[in-house]
């Protein structure tokens, strides 16, 4: 199985403003490097996780460290209640046939 990079990102946004959230973390163009990128909401719309893939670790790093990457996490700044987020290595599973 392909070895996979995973950036995940989860914040709690303060309520009401997921609409001013999603306007600020959208990046302007896609991050070099970047192969797919997943976003999910909790029901309530107070927390969002963030999964993309990447090329490599290196290429991440480059992309978290960018201009454009500052720039972006300061307009989801005021938005922003709590965030955690880390790195990951891993494999696509494979489900049992039934």
């Amino acid at each position: 199985m392909e070895e996979q990079f995973v950036w995940m990102t989860t914040r709690r946004i303060a309520p009401g403003v997921l609409g001013e959230f999603e306007r600020a973390w959208r990046p302007d163009s896609p991050p070099q490097g970047m192969s797919r990128a997943f976003a999910y909401w909790s029901q309530d719309g107070q927390e969002v996780i963030g999964v993309s893939f990447w090329e490599s670790r290196e290429a991440c790093d480059a992309w978290r460290t960018s201009e454009a990457e500052t720039r972006r996490r300061a307009a989801m700044a005021p938005y922003i209640a709590e965030e955690r987020e880390g790195f990951y290595l891993g494999r696509e599973l494979t489900l049992p046939v039934r």
